[in-house]
């Protein structure tokens, strides 16, 4: 009969097997927990468990060194052996490895390598539900109805390697989707949070947003495409510039192929994006979004090598004081460019704006202007310019001096964010948010509300 052992044991056992010039072993341990609501009701939950192994070989060669990677899920003792020999075999077949770079060494071990996993489960909602009830009979009463989804996971990630690192990072991750709908469901309203624990977000003050987000809608108001002076909540800002940072590695930028290129060879490093003193940057110990302090890499891409496994991480500044500081790097790509090592973290922040909440700059709005809820849909157009287009959602509404006076159409936005940073006339405070598009991938993020004085609304959109 097949024992699943500790995560830490199955790690240690995979590099006693292993016949490679090199080995990184990387076991995910997984648990999630959710619960789901329609009509003012609840209708499932539910609770998973899984692991995950990932073996990275390393094999030297006359030409260089090679690497392969195989990851299955559910493995246990009597899976080790074969998984470790189909990674030794994939390395042997491959060609040398353009990142290929001296396994990481020399980091001390996590204290609590060998300590069991970090689960989370049912538990997590036991203040949250409660307070989810009083919601939906405050919205029943009301005449609304709410929809959404709680979800959390906790992910124990154990990283050892033939060269002595022996690494754990636990990550918890939460996400809360709000919806409500009026009950025709001519009018809908989103709100959404990210948490680590469930003990820092409100059902009823989202209820409450999404009350006066409905009542709003009951105006309707058509308008045409067009540029506006356009509100975006951090939402939305932390939607435009998670693709900002994805596409700001260094490698690309120096051949030419990126927004953060410039003509001739070379990189906009040291040149001012925005005119407002606005700093983004990520930092593995920021409080409430704290992230892996090192490198956890499953393969190897524009972002990222397996042969960085394990290399430490800091506080690194993108954007500093509204100039360009950093774009990203391996130790490979570095090495090409001739900039300093930069890996990417999984959190971001934008900082050194204002101290506006964002219902305090639509009340200093003179004139016209749109306050949008959410962005969604968001493809990119042209890299060269970052140029990205998408839809809005849930709501666009007509501020006019200080109000809101109702609800307009939605609109198809094309907009680059390295451009919007470079017209964006006030930052507001910044605060903790969830994504809406890039939700499921990244939800680590504080962002400001921006005031953009000439969004580009490139057509009018039939969404909802």
């Amino acid at each position: 009969m097949s024992r699943v052992s500790k995560p830490y044991e199955i790690v240690e056992r995979a590099l006693e097997l292993s016949a490679a010039d090199g080995l990184v072993v990387i076991a995910d341990e997984h648990s999630s927990a959710n619960l789901r609501w329609a009509g003012n009701a609840l209708t499932t939950n539910g609770v998973t468990r899984g692991r995950t192994l990932t073996v990275i070989a390393t094999v030297d060669g006359a030409r260089g060194t090679a690497s392969g990677v195989v990851s299955r899920s559910a493995v246990t003792t009597e899976d080790l052996e074969p998984l470790v020999r189909a990674a030794e075999a994939a390395a042997r077949s491959a060609g040398p490895a353009e990142d290929a770079q001296p396994l990481v060494s020399g980091a001390p071990s996590s204290p609590d390598f060998t300590d069991a996993p970090a689960e989370t489960g049912s538990e997590v909602f036991t203040d949250f539900a409660p307070a989810l009830g009083d919601a939906f009979a405050r919205a029943r009463s009301g005449g609304r109805e709410l929809y959404g989804f709680a979800h959390h996971e906790t992910t124990s990630t154990y990283l050892g390697t033939s060269t002595g690192l022996r690494l754990r990072h636990d990550q918890p991750n939460g996400t809360l989707e709000l919806n409500a709908k009026s009950p025709d469901r001519t009018r809908s309203a989103w709100a959404g949070r990210a948490t680590r624990d469930f003990k820092d977000v409100d059902p009823a003050a989202m209820d409450a947003e999404l009350a006066q987000r409905l009542r709003w809608a009951e105006r309707r108001v058509e308008l045409p495409a067009g540029r506006y002076e356009t509100l975006l909540p951090p939402t939305a800002v932390a939607d435009l510039l998670i693709y900002q940072f994805w596409s700001s590695t260094a490698r690309d930028a120096v051949e030419g192929r990126t927004v953060f290129s410039t003509p001739g060879g070379g990189t906009r490093l040291g040149e001012t994006l925005s005119p407002l003193p606005l700093t983004l940057r990520s930092d593995p110990h920021a409080p409430g979004l704290e992230s892996a302090p090192f490198v956890i890499a499953h393969s190897s891409g524009d972002s990222a090598s397996v042969f960085d496994n394990g290399l430490p991480l800091a506080s690194t500044d993108w954007v500093r004081d509204g100039k360009l500081e950093r774009l990203t790097t391996t130790r490979h790509s570095a090495a090409l460019t001739g900039l300093p090592v930069a890996p990417a973290v999984d959190n971001l922040l934008l900082e050194g704006g204002g101290e506006r909440s964002l219902e305090e700059m639509v009340a200093a709005t003179t004139g016209r202007a749109l306050l949008l809820t959410c962005l969604w849909y968001i493809r990119e157009v042209d890299p060269a310019t970052l140029l990205l287009t998408g839809l809005t959602r849930d709501g666009v509404y007509l501020v006019e001096d200080g109000e809101v006076v109702g609800e307009v159409n939605n609109f198809r936005f094309n907009e680059s964010p390295v451009d919007l940073l470079s017209r964006a006339s006030e930052a507001g405070r910044t605060e903790k948010t969830l994504p809406r598009e890039w939700g499921d991938w990244f939800t680590r993020a504080a962002m400001p509300a921006l005031r953009v004085p000439d969004f580009n609304m490139s057509s009018v959109s039939l969404g909802v």
